[in-house]
């Protein structure tokens, strides 16, 4: 059988998938700038922003590693 996800494994991909979110965020809207036709200034800007505001997102839509799915110390079929 299969052994439940050890805790450090889940916290880490948890962290992965929000840094790729935020990621997403930030440069898809530093993309809308280039395609609006922005200076690399204000390129720059709409990067650092898009971040923080997918920081915000992240910080307030993802839940933790254990309130998605809790490890249990028990075996789930034997």
């Amino acid at each position: 059988m299969v052994d439940p996800i050890p805790d450090e494994d889940r916290a880490r991909t948890l962290r992965w998938v929000k840094v790729g979110a935020v990621l997403l965020v930030g440069l898809s809207a530093g993309l809308i700038a280039v395609q609006g036709g922005a200076s690399p200034d204000m390129i720059a800007v709409s990067v650092a922003a898009g971040l923080l505001v997918g920081g915000t997102l992240v910080r307030y839509l993802a839940p933790d590693a254990d309130a998605i799915a809790p490890a249990t110390e028990r075996r789930y079929r034997e």
